[in-house]
């Protein structure tokens, strides 16, 4: 048995992310090892992205690079930067034979000389408009494993809904560095610890409380949206009883729902008469999301009466989703008007 002191703030046992996957690796007596490869490498990504964020002033990365993205958001000099470290690190672990990134508007085929068994859907750069603000910003990540090893890679092998992802994840980059993973089996978060470049265990068995005091939704799209909503919206601020909800909305989805899952409540972004379905991108921000929302005793819907967000089937690869996720009273609570006659 290892042996265990800390000297000031210094642990010479510390839980890292590496040690954690691997150890969560050997409870599975047949597992390869590629998936902890995967995850290892999802975890370079964050911390060159999360190194770019920082210096971003510094080396003039703020501002946008004059172009717009697949879904129409123009993108940043650091999207497109967080965008080729994300595609590189993938490619270069072995572990992928697929991609699909929200700034690419094809499906990204690895080389078949670098294949692997999984598919990651990611959004490299979530928040891009707060980046020059300097709010906070993130990473949003989705594994699938591919459901066949014959023939060549297509864009229908990525189409699989949220319920059959091996893993998800996703890294805030905001007063510190963390990245919060589930492959299944609780959900728990890392905080980068710069002076030795690792992620160490910092949160445990993250769970999200079953009810919370905030709503978080773009309340200026009010016009848009549903009656039904607005109603919500107004029981939130005016109850018949007890003290109204706390109104708190980023903007990052990454921030947004960190905060859900840490303080309880729900995050929204649903459906309007500007936007049908919802503004949100279903494979690689509403899955992995909805996914660690429901490890951590949540629940994540679209609205449409009960409809989990993870049991719906994508037929494209930037398909848009309304989401409601959040505490499962809070989220119950907003359904209950949503399905009223």
């Amino acid at each position: 048995m290892a042996s265990s002191t800390k000297i000031g703030d210094i642990s010479t046992d510390a839980m890292t992310l590496t040690r954690f996957t691997m150890e969560e690796q050997m409870k599975h007596p047949g597992a390869s090892g590629s998936l902890t490869l995967l995850l290892s490498s999802l975890a370079t990504a964050c911390k060159a992205t999360e190194a770019a964020v920082r210096k971003a002033g510094i080396a003039q990365l703020y501002g946008i690079s004059g172009d717009t993205n697949t879904t129409g958001d123009e993108q940043k000099k650091l999207d497109v930067l967080a965008n080729d470290l994300f595609i590189n690190l993938l490619k270069s672990s072995y572990q992928t034979c697929a991609m699909v990134s929200e700034e690419n508007e094809n499906m990204i085929e690895v080389p078949v000389a670098k294949h692997g068994r999984y598919i990651v859907c990611f959004d490299p750069l979530d928040g891009s408009s707060n980046i020059d603000c300097l709010v906070s910003i993130g990473s949003i990540f989705g594994i699938y494993r591919r459901d066949s090893d014959e023939g060549g890679v297509t864009e229908q092998d990525c189409l699989l809904p949220g319920n059959k992802l091996v893993a998800a994840g996703y890294c805030v980059f905001g007063t510190a560095c963390m990245m919060v993973i589930s492959t299944g089996n609780g959900v728990n978060g890392f905080t980068l610890d710069p002076s030795i470049g690792e992620f160490i265990l910092t949160a445990p068995d993250m769970k999200v409380p079953t009810k919370g005091k905030i709503y978080s939704v773009n309340e200026g799209n009010s016009s848009y949206l549903h009656e039904k909503l607005i109603k919500y919206f107004t029981n939130c601020k005016y109850p018949a009883s007890g003290k109204p909800k706390g109104a708190r909305y980023v903007g990052s989805m990454v921030a947004d729902v960190h905060r859900t899952i840490c303080y309880g409540g729900i995050f929204m972004y649903p459906a309007s008469t500007s936007a049908p379905n919802g503004k949100l991108r279903l494979l690689y921000e509403c899955n992995p999301m909805a996914f660690i929302m429901e490890q951590a005793g949540g629940k994540a819907v679209t609205g449409r009466g009960c409809e989990r967000i993870l049991d719906v089937v994508p037929t494209g690869l930037h398909q848009r989703v309304p989401i409601f996720l959040g505490s499962a009273d809070d989220v119950e609570e907003v359904l209950s008007y949503l399905n009223a006659e």
